[in-house]
């Protein structure tokens, strides 16, 4: 189901949470997926340094498509890939850095777009190309003080860390200034046993902590 961009983007800061999968196991990637949307964490994403992450977005895409979760694009480098991404069912497009083509081709589409960033010029060159959202990362390097700094001189800017988030910080993001997240790894990190009750719990644990924020 094809939603339009205001709408996406609502649902991202609602949700407030992305949960990025990136894995070398197509049946680990979706099993995780599907764990953790029964977890209650609805906006997905699929980074491509998986050759099977076009697939997996047009499979999650067509089974939730009468739901309320967003599946979308992840480490989208150029504009080629982002278009793909689109035509497959991807709802947003989330890049590690700004690339302008990628920028240019999602204001043509109308789909969001989250390139990442690491400094406050990096941030304005971001917005500046009509970055909906600037993802900085890698956020573990410095903490939740790179959003309060960043949001100093630029307290228009919606920001959603990547790295370092986890389900005991996770409410001194958003404190920060934060308007989403992004989680990795330690959110399924429990797949690596078949243990995919525990990622639906963990998942569950972070909704859990979000809904006081």
């Amino acid at each position: 189901m094809f939603r339009d961009k205001l709408e996406a983007l609502d649902m991202i800061k609602r949700n407030k949470i992305i949960s990025i999968i990136r894995t070398d196991n197509f049946e680990k990637a979706l099993k995780s997926a599907v764990a953790i949307i029964e977890g209650g964490i609805r906006v997905l994403e699929f980074s491509y340094t998986m050759s099977f992450a076009g697939e997996l977005i047009k499979e999650l895409t067509e089974r939730y498509k009468n739901t309320d979760v967003l599946i979308g694009a992840g480490t989208v480098l150029d504009p080629e890939t982002a278009k793909i991404a689109f035509s497959l069912g991807s709802q947003f497009i989330i890049s590690p850095c700004l690339n302008i083509e990628t920028a240019k081709m999602c204001l043509r589409y109308q789909i969001p777009y989250i390139p990442g960033a690491m400094t406050v010029k990096e941030t304005v060159e971001c917005i500046e190309a009509g970055a909906d959202i600037v993802k900085i990362f890698p956020s573990e390097l410095f903490g939740p003080s790179i959003i309060r700094a960043i949001k100093g001189p630029l307290p228009q800017a919606s920001l959603m860390p990547t790295g370092g988030v986890n389900v005991d910080n996770i409410h001194t993001w958003f404190e920060a200034g934060s308007i989403a997240v992004g989680i990795g790894k330690n959110l399924y990190a429990a797949a690596d046993y078949d243990d995919y009750e525990s990622v639906t719990s963990l998942a569950k644990s972070y909704v859990n902590k979000i809904t006081c924020i």
